[in-house]
């Protein structure tokens, strides 16, 4: 019930609409709906509520793919609620992995990100190069990714490291980079960046993480391995800061753009090699372009009547919906529901 979640959900039910197709979430975000014509997880056999932090193992049994996209799930949120951060991206991943290894799940598949990568200056990082975290979003990423690996049993685990998320989504997030440039040329002409414009981000779209996904719920091991890391995006996917503001830019007339060219240069920044993703699900493609998912973007915030100049501030950034939950106690400083 989250950002992926409703692409995820969409691509899996067109594709095998007979398939029970469970939904398990605590619903942080579910009120956080835009665009949307019918509720996303209408498409789910079932929606269950609850915490991946409690979790019974015992409720895995009988599926055939586990698909892990829990998370505190950006490097703000990651850095407010830290521990919470770590309970849920990696304890709570392993934990459930270990159950549904014993559950006889065929496959595992966890959402995990090219943002391990950090600071890597030369070329495209591959999957064998050093990883060099800057965030705890980062480092709960990689220490999920390590247990994962000693999870006993023949289940098929797929760590996908995903590119930077971005396109149009039933519960869209503007805490993203693409997506935010098209909100601040729709509500104000204008785009502001912040760093010198250099940094390198490689993207891909929610319909493209979802087809990643199907990939790797049936993936087998003569495919990559038991255990699999991989890079998931395009080579064609590598931008920098500046490239994707002017891509805006030039899709939304009149737009201004402001470099900040005296800016200290931000380490973050990455390009990565998906060479092995490319030779591993040839079928699994990504096939959105920059330009299409400006489009969708753009098409589906017209369709919201979009215009908050102050979208920063509201309930389309996961950390002021967190923050807001735990001021108006719905929410402990840990992330667990208030009862009312």
């Amino acid at each position: 019930m989250g950002y992926v979640g409703p692409a995820v959900v969409k691509s899996l039910r067109t594709k095998y609409p007979d398939a029970i197709i469970d939904g398990f979430d605590n619903g942080y975000f579910a009120h956080c709906l835009t665009a949307a014509n019918r509720l996303p997880e209408s498409l789910l056999t079932r929606q269950i509520f609850g915490d991946v932090r409690c979790l019974e193992g015992s409720m895995l049994e009988g599926y055939d793919a586990v698909i892990q996209l829990a998370a505190i799930s950006n490097d703000p949120m990651g850095n407010k609620f830290a521990n919470v951060t770590e309970a849920i991206n990696q304890g709570s991943t392993t934990r459930i992995a270990r159950a549904a290894a014993n559950a006889g799940v065929r496959n595992f598949v966890f959402a995990s990100s090219c943002s391990v990568y950090g600071v890597a200056e030369g070329g495209p990082r591959r999957e064998t190069d050093p990883l060099n975290p800057v965030t705890a979003y980062a480092r709960s990423k990689i220490g999920a990714e390590r247990e994962l690996d000693e999870v006993d049993g023949d289940m098929t685990i797929t760590s996908l490291r995903f590119a930077t998320a971005c396109g149009m989504s039933d519960r869209l997030r503007l805490d993203l980079v693409l997506n935010d440039f098209v909100a601040c040329a729709l509500s104000s002409g204008q785009i502001t960046v912040l760093s010198d414009g250099t940094p390198w981000r490689p993207l891909i779209d929610v319909g493209d993480m979802a087809r990643a996904i199907d990939w790797a719920i049936t993936r087998t091991p003569e495919n990559g391995g038991r255990m699999l890391k991989v890079n998931t995006g395009s080579n064609d996917a590598n931008y920098q800061i500046r490239d994707l503001a002017q891509a805006v830019a030039r899709a939304i007339p009149g737009t201004r753009v402001d470099i900040n060219t005296s800016a200290p240069v931000d380490s973050r920044s990455y390009r990565v090699d998906f060479g092995k993703f490319a030779q591993l699900a040839p079928g699994h493609q990504p096939q959105m372009t920059l330009d299409m998912s400006i489009a969708a973007l753009v098409e589906g915030m017209r369709m919201m009547n979009f215009s908050d100049a102050d979208f920063r501030s509201s309930q389309l950034v996961r950390l002021k919906v967190l923050e807001r939950h735990v001021a108006e106690r719905r929410l402990t400083e840990d992330l667990g529901w208030i009862a009312a």
